[in-house]
């Protein structure tokens, strides 16, 4: 089923899209278990989200996408929208896991394996690293095993969308008609009424300046800046070190962990019971076992023809390696009670009726210390450095409370550098690396913090990395001068006057146009479409083609924001030229995406009905921010 995903990336890629928030960093247990923390901010099949695990899932956005737009008003990023937004699709991968749990869908190591070297970041010289693998986990706090169990689990939901996605239909006669529409060409004439021809025609009032200074004030104030010192400790700074002995006690005492487990590579061929009834597909699944014993050397052609596994029957029924607890528990046990080369007898399941094939038996192995040494020293220093920054944090929170007129004590006592800042606004902004935290931003300017110039609190700004900061030079908010911003607001009101003189005029002329009286002077003909509308500005492309065409010629007017208005003549409506079979192949493509994206939203849809999701607005709208 995995082969699946990969035959139809562009529909997976359109599912995930729908829900976008990264599964990797999230924590296996938020899918499957009830989280502390509180009233649940919603229950999804009886199971709820917590206020933690939503809390955690919100701060991880809010800071992707501050790293991805730079400075962004905090606000927007945590409004009632915003959090329902986010957590719509914390329920829809509740939703998704719930159902591959209930589908009893798996995915091999061999596939965990592939996908995780084939991430681009874990690569060097285009190879993957071990080496660059652990320390990038390692900066993320996560072990291989934990972010293995992950990937495992994103690739089961990838084999959902992919099935989901496969079942997007489009009829020819539905797709002809919309690539009728879109190469369809009209053929246009244009008037602009430029907002600037009015300028002259606009009178402000003596007070108008004056009267807008005084009501917006606010819009002509120099936001307070201050420069900062401040001093980072974080777990990755901790200096620690792992002696031998300690690396060969680790190993002795979690052999069972470096144990890789008995592997076996299967071919089946499936005859599912759903469509066909439990007595037919038992009659058809016999044939074919017939079919095998005479030409065993025939399986994977057989496969191929007859299996409904849509992910294995292309490779011939192939599966891959794969441990215990990776199958339906019939298929396991009789896969792993065969001998090599063996093909079985029919194994029924939930799915319909198997007949395997073992291809390859990979016996179970111990690693050696040599094999997993950098693996232990890692962890043994991550969890060390763990511990003395658990130690160290309640001591450097206390520290900068305490004794709030100086940095310096904290820094002596944890061996850190005062750092200075650039100026720095009300804003996060990533170029301002520790301090573009909104929470520390609101920290520092605080009053006390500004009038007394003390130490904000130790604030976690990341991970395991906490920041203590205090002002050394502070710039007050304040309001730039009338005189100075009078002719900038006299031009701004002109322009705004001169452009509700165009829109006036402009509708009064449609008016007239769709009463018949064309008196205007047009622009040249031309013609545009659907699919090529950039002779056309932005706002007049759906008016332009919203227009009558019963009775040529028709109207429309638009109002083009501080230009003008347009006025649009539609002459002839011709049919467009015929595509070549690669264009048109590619927008039938992009249709048939479309229609996926629909099916998966009614999927989901039906998802929340069947498991019965319920939203606690409260707690929604009280969790902690």
């Amino acid at each position: 089923m995995f082969d699946a995903v990969r035959n139809n990336k562009k529909i997976v890629q359109v599912f995930l899209v729908l829900i976008a928030l990264p599964f990797a960093f999230f924590g296996l247990e938020s899918y499957v278990s009830d989280g502390a923390g509180g009233a649940d901010v919603a229950t999804v099949g009886g199971v709820g989200i917590s206020q933690q695990e939503f809390q955690q899932v919100m701060r991880e956005q809010q800071e992707r996408l501050r790293n991805q737009l730079g400075q962004v008003d905090p606000k927007m990023l945590d409004n009632p929208e915003f959090r329902k937004a986010i957590l719509d699709d914390v329920i829809d991968r509740r939703l998704l896991a719930l159902e591959a749990a209930q589908r009893r869908l798996f995915v091999t190591d061999d596939a965990v394996r592939n996908s995780i070297a084939g991430i681009e970041a874990f690569q060097q010289d285009g190879q993957f690293s071990n080496e660059r693998y652990e320390a990038l986990l390692r900066a993320q706090g996560l072990s291989p095993a934990g972010f293995e169990a992950q990937v495992r689990q994103d690739l089961t939901l990838q084999q959902l969308a992919g099935t989901i996605g496969q079942t997007g239909m489009l009829s020819t006669t539905v797709g002809e008609r919309i690539l009728a529409l879109q190469t369809e060409q009209r053929q246009i004439q244009e008037l602009i009424l430029p907002a600037g021809s009015y300028l002259a025609k606009v009178k402000l009032a003596d007070d108008a300046a004056r009267k807008f200074y005084d009501e917006n004030s606010q819009q002509f104030q120099t936001p307070d800046q201050a420069r900062a010192e401040f001093v980072v400790l974080s777990q990755e700074g901790m200096a620690v070190e792992v002696s031998d002995a300690e690396v060969q006690s680790w190993y002795d005492g979690h052999k069972a962990r470096y144990q890789q487990p008995e592997e076996r590579r299967a071919s089946h061929i499936l005859i599912a019971s759903e469509a066909l009834g439990k007595d037919k597909a038992r009659a058809k699944a016999e044939e074919v076992l017939k079919e095998v014993q005479k030409k065993p050397a025939a399986f994977a052609e057989l496969a191929r023809q007859h299996s409904d596994d849509p992910g294995s029957a292309g490779q011939g029924g192939d599966l891959g390696f794969f441990g215990r607890g990776m199958m339906v528990k019939p298929f396991e046990d009789a896969t792993f009670g065969m001998k090599e080369g063996e093909v079985s007898g029919i194994v029924e399941s939930d799915f319909g009726f198997h007949i395997i094939k073992l291809a390859a038996i990979r016996a179970a192995k111990e690693k050696p210390l040599a094999e997993v040494r950098g693996e232990i020293v890692a962890e043994l220093k991550a969890a060390a450095a763990g511990r003395k920054f658990a130690e160290a944090a309640e001591a450097f929170s206390n520290i900068v409370y305490e004794q709030a007129d100086s940095l310096q004590p904290a820094a002596e006592q944890f061996k850190l550098k005062i750092q200075q800042s650039d100026w720095l606004g009300r804003q996060p902004n990533p170029a301002n690396g520790p301090l573009a935290n909104a929470k520390l931003l609101e920290a520092l300017f605080s009053d006390d913090a500004v009038k007394n110039k003390r130490n904000t609190e130790a604030v976690e700004v990341a991970p395991n990395t906490l920041v203590a900061a205090r002002i050394v030079e502070y710039k007050a908010a304040a309001l730039q001068p009338f005189e100075e911003m009078k002719p900038v607001i006299e031009r701004m009101l002109t322009e705004r006057e001169a452009m509700k003189l165009a829109k006036a005029d402009g509708e009064a002329r449609l008016a007239a146009l769709q009463s018949g009286d064309d008196k205007q002077v047009w622009g040249a003909s031309r013609r545009v479409s659907r699919m090529d509308a950039r002779q056309l500005p932005p706002q007049a492309v759906q008016p332009v083609f919203r227009m009558r065409t019963d009775a040529l010629p028709s109207y429309a007017g638009v109002e083009l924001p501080g230009a003008g208005y347009a006025l649009y003549r539609l002459n002839k409506v011709e049919a467009g030229e015929k595509l070549d079979d690669v264009r048109r192949q590619g927008l039938i493509g992009q249709l048939r995406t479309l229609a996926a994206q629909d099916d998966i939203q009614m999927y989901l849809d039906a998802l929340r009905k069947r498991y019965k999701v319920e939203i606690n607005e409260k707690a929604l709208s009280t969790s902690e921010r």
